[in-house]
Formats: C-alpha cells, sequence, structure tokens
C-alpha cells in the first residue's frame, strides 16, 4: 500500500498542544478509569472508502474500524473475524465462509453476506476507479470485469442466505487467506454508501462501522480524529481501550517534547532523535516490509531512456542518504522487493534477485551513461522536478536527492528542482501522473513477493511512472497462472522478473524503511505486523488503569 514519505522516513508526527488542550484528555490515565492512548499518525488521512483508498494511514483507520472474514494477528496470523468456519474445496477453488450472526453495524443492521457481495462488486466495477481492484484477480471472472468484459454482477461471490457466502476462484491463489484480512475484502453496508453517495468515506459521519471502533470527528481535511469503543461490535468484551486520539504534526521537536511531557503514548522519531535515544527504555524498531523509491514519468522523452534512468540510480549514494537523511535508521535498499518477506530453501526473495548493478553508487558509470543516453534522446540538458512530501524528513530526502544528481552529472547538464507537498496533494498527483520524479513509498498488502511486484505490470493504475516490459508481464502472469501451483517455477517467475526490473531501472529502489518509535511502556498489546496493515489495537491496553 501507499505510503507517507513521513511515517516511513522516520519523522515524527504525534499530538499538537493545541489538541490535547481542546479535548482536555492526556496520557496520564490514573485521573480517570477511561482507557485513553494518544497516538501521533504520520499524515492526514486521506479516505474511509475502503473501495478507493491507497495508503497506509487510511487502511490502518480502516483495520481498526472495520472488520472482514478474518482479523490477522500476531505474526500476520489468521484469527476469526466475521466468518466463523471456512470450508475449501478438493481443488482449491471454493471457498464458503459460515458468518457469525451476531455481527451488526454501528447503526445497527446486520452485517450479512450480501454486505461481502455489494462490496467486493462495487470495488471490482471499473466505474468505482479502485486502484487496489487488481488484487481481486483469480476470483472468477475479475479479469474480465475489469476490462470492461462482464459486468460486476458476473464477479465469483454469491451470498447463500443471509450467512454463508461462497467465492469461487478461476485459478489457486496462494495467499488467498491473507487477503481476506485485507481492508479491501472487508464488507460495506449498500443502504449506507447509496445513502451518503459521493460523501461515502469523506468524513467519519458519512460512515457505519463493523468493526472494534468507530472513527468521530474526522472531517476529511481536519488532522486530528478519534477511534471510540464500538458498542455494538461482536467481540467487544476484548476490547479495552475507549478511545485512541490521533493527531498529525509534523515537527519532530514538537511531538517528542509532547512525549516527554506525557502527553504522547507514542510517537515515530526523527533521525536525530533516533541516533540520541537508541537503547532508553521505549525505544524501538520497527522494521517494516516496505520500500521507497523513486518513479520516472515515462512520458518525458528522457525518462523513458532506459540510460538516463540508470544513470539517475547510479548518481545515488544509498549509504549516504540513509546516514544522512535517516540519521542510519533504515537500510539502503537491495531491490524492488523488501527483505525478509518472503524466502526459499532458505534463501531470502531479495538476495536471489539481486541486481547490484541497480543499487550500486557508482559516479563514473552514471556519468557514461548519462551522456549516451542525452545523445540518444536528441538532447543536451535536461530539467525536472522531484516531487515529495511536506515534511522535514522529506524535504531533506528530496534535497539530498537534487544535491547528488546536480553535483554528478553538473548543472550545465542538468537542472533539478523540488517540490514538497502534503501527503494527500502528493498522492493525487502521482495517480494523475502529475509529476516528472516523485518519491513513492510501497508496504507489502501481504506476506508474498508479488505484492511489490505486480505493481510493476504494464496495465496496473499503481505503476505511476508507465513502465512497460512485455517479459516482466509475462513473467508475473505465468505466477498466477501456469506456475501458480507449482513453487519453485512460481519463485523462479518472480526471481527473474525482479531482475528484469531492476536491469532496466523501471524504478530506482532508496530504501528498505525501519521506524524508530518511542512507546511508553504502560501501552501493552498493540499488535505490529510488517506487511500488510500495520497496526491492528482490538486487545492493546494501557496498564495501571
Amino acid at each position: 500500500m501507499k505510503l507517507a514519505k513521513l511515517a516511513k522516513a522516520g519523522a515524527v508526527v504525534a499530538l499538537s498542544a493545541v489538541f490535547l488542550a481542546a479535548c482536555g484528555k492526556s496520557s496520564d490515565n490514573s485521573a480517570s478509569d477511561k482507557q485513553v492512548l494518544n497516538w501521533s499518525e504520520s499524515a492526514e488521512l486521506p479516505s474511509m472508502d475502503l473501495s478507493k483508498a491507497t495508503d497506509t494511514v487510511s487502511f490502518n483507520q480502516l483495520n481498526n474500524s472495520m472488520e472482514g472474514l478474518y482479523r490477522l494477528g500476531k505474526n500476520s496470523k489468521i484469527e476469526p473475524g466475521i466468518a466463523t468456519k471456512t470450508e475449501v474445496s478438493d481443488d482449491g477453488l471454493t471457498y464458503t465462509f459460515t458468518l457469525r450472526k451476531n455481527a451488526k453495524w454501528s447503526n445497527g443492521d446486520p452485517v450479512t453476506a450480501k454486505d461481502f457481495v455489494y462490496s467486493w462488486q462495487r470495488t471490482i466495477d471499473p466505474k468505482t476507479g479502485s486502484q487496489y481492484a487488481y488484487l481481486f484477480d483469480g476470483v472468477a471472472n475479475a479479469q474480465d470485469i475489469m476490462d470492461g468484459k462482464k459486468q460486476p454482477s458476473e464477479l465469483g461471490i454469491k451470498a447463500d442466505g443471509d450467512h454463508k457466502l461462497v467465492v469461487t476462484l478461476d485459478k489457486q491463489v496462494p495467499y488467498f487467506k491473507l487477503l481476506m484480512g485485507f481492508p479491501v475484502f472487508f464488507p460495506q453496508n449498500q443502504k449506507v454508501v447509496e445513502e451518503y453517495g459521493d460523501k461515502y468515506g469523506t468524513a467519519s459521519k458519512y460512515m457505519v462501522y463493523n468493526g472494534p471502533f468507530v472513527l468521530k470527528d474526522w472531517t476529511g481535511t481536519n488532522l486530528s480524529w478519534t477511534l471510540a469503543k464500538n458498542k455494538n461490535y461482536w467481540d467487544k468484551s476484548k476490547v479495552k481501550l475507549d478511545e485512541i486520539n490521533y493527531k498529525v504534526n509534523k515537527s519532530t521537536t514538537t511531538a517528542y517534547n509532547l512525549y516527554q511531557s506525557g502527553k504522547v503514548d507514542a510517537t515515530v522519531l526523527g533521525a536525530e532523535q533516533a541516533r540520541q535515544l537508541k537503547g532508553q527504555t521505549g525505544y524501538t524498531d520497527r522494521k517494516e516490509a516496505s520500500v521507497f523509491y523513486l518513479q520516472l514519468n515515462e512520458q518525458k522523452a528522457e525518462f523513458a531512456n532506459t540510460k538516463i534512468r540508470q544513470a539517475i540510480s547510479k548518481a545515488i549514494d544509498r549509504e549516504q542518504y540513509v546516514k544522512q537523511v535517516l540519521a542510519g535508521a533504515s537500510t539502503p535498499a537491495k531491490g524492488f522487493v523488501s527483505s525478509d518477506l518472503a524466502e526459499r530453501n532458505g534463501k531470502d526473495f531479495v538476495d536471489a534477485a539481486y541486481v547490484k548493478s541497480a543499487v550500486e553508487y557508482n559516479e563514473k558509470d552514471a556519468k557514461k551513461l548519462f551522456e549516451e543516453g542525452l545523445k540518444e534522446v536528441g538532447q543536451d540538458k535536461i530539467e525536472f522536478s522531484i516531487l515529495g512530501d511536506d515534511t522535514d524528513t522529506s524535504k531533506k530526502a528530496t534535497e539530498f536527492l537534487q544535491s547528488e544528481i546536480t553535483e554528478t552529472f553538473g548543472s550545465d547538464k542538468v537542472k533539478v528542482t523540488v517540490s514538497n507537498v502534503p501527503f494527500k496533494t502528493r498522492l493525487a498527483r502521482t495517480e494523475q501522473k502529475n509529476f516528472d520524479v516523485v518519491v513513492s513509498g510501497w508496504g507489502a498488502d501481504f506476506a508474498d513477493p508479488i505484492s511489490f511486484l505486480d505493481l510493476m505490470t504494464s496495465d496496473n493504475s499503481q505503476n505511476a511512472g508507465g513502465w512497460k516490459n512485455e517479459e516482466y508481464d509475462r513473467l508475473i502472469e505465468a505466477s498466477k497462472t501456469t506456475d501458480a501451483n507449482d513453487p519453485a517455477k512460481r519463485w523462479d517467475d518472480l526471481v527473474q522478473a525482479e531482475k528484469i526490473l531492476m536491469d532496466d531501472q523501471g524504478v530506482i529502489p532508496l530504501y528498505q524503511s525501519t521506524k524508530p518509535w518511542m512507546v511508553k511502556p504502560s501501552v501493552k498489546n498493540v499488535i505490529f505486523n510488517s506487511a500488510g496493515v500495520n497496526y491492528n489495537f482490538k486487545e492493546a491496553y494501557i496498564s495501571g488503569n
């Protein structure tokens, strides 16, 4: 899923003093029996429409205010959600889910099998414009629906009464159960979606919820909101927190001061703060299955040139990037897929698919390739802007990249400017292909390399740069079809695809994120998963209350 540069680069976001004074709440819960957690967030909340959400902030809110067939517990373990029983046919192509009868929406409506059918059909419908529709590939007729050849009503999902859901696949999907714990596959209340129309999911009041919490006080543009315990949740006895208060703050100094003064329970640290606080009580490193990378808009002739893309990649010293911008809090990327995501026969996918030249700093080769590329496109000089988020760390990142590229090729050969905008704006401009070069981030939606590699197929909506390679597309398709049930062949397909992507520099990987946090020892039972949605607060609590 799309990542906020702010969070993954280690910049701090937290509750502002203004917000805390206004709401009268503090992390000092001793004064009250209420369980209140004050949590810093990485960026603004773009959307609560699960058919249209694309980013970590939105999905973390959806994961805690909504619920699907399963929930993902510690280490992405499948746990009961709305489904109480799952039956799988011998050929692995039919899943029959029995749904619990006591599940309700926050407005009191029952959660039924029809809510899943409606939700899936709405998301897969090209008219909805979901950027996550491709995840339904494998569900019967999904691809034909996305291609406009069949109607959404023909998707392989049917309600057998109110409490039985039948899903038919047209090919086995090895990670199908993990997908069922991802918000894109959660149910939606058709009555509510149709009642609110275009407003649905744009503010907390234009929603209903079926998860442990309900969202409150989010207007769609403000930088603070609250998750409150859902009194209609079927498993509410296990939900200990009464409220989780969120606030975006883009100042690292302010955020850490709030933590020190006891007004914030958990906050991401800035790079220098992480260096100073590492090893102290409450310090936590959270390595994520996420990679930050550059996308180059190939609608520009110079970026359609492979040598220029390769040259820019070689001009970036990733070791220095991590050291100077992130204070060593993350690791240089070895490829597009994150490390520790998948392995075969004891070998990490990243090592099996490693293309050293694609992520290696080499000023001499960079200059040579750049000159050759300029000649091929018939230009003496190129000009472009690097788009990033408007956080302190992101500004440092874009400035570092600007400096590296300019110093390597010379100002007579390249003019680089930077543009730093709010996270929500950066997402919108990326989706509209309104950029030259953009710093993008992606976190695995589930623990499989395909969660990354799918993005760079020719027609994937996340492929904002427009890179295309027929052999790459063929290998990704083979991994899902002819080789889907042969682990060795499927692994090889994905390894070869990654190598093609890196050789051709379809994207320019920068680093894999590790986020340094300070978390109060009193905060217990927060589940963090590196792949998929990061946070599950269902059974979290504040000790000592």
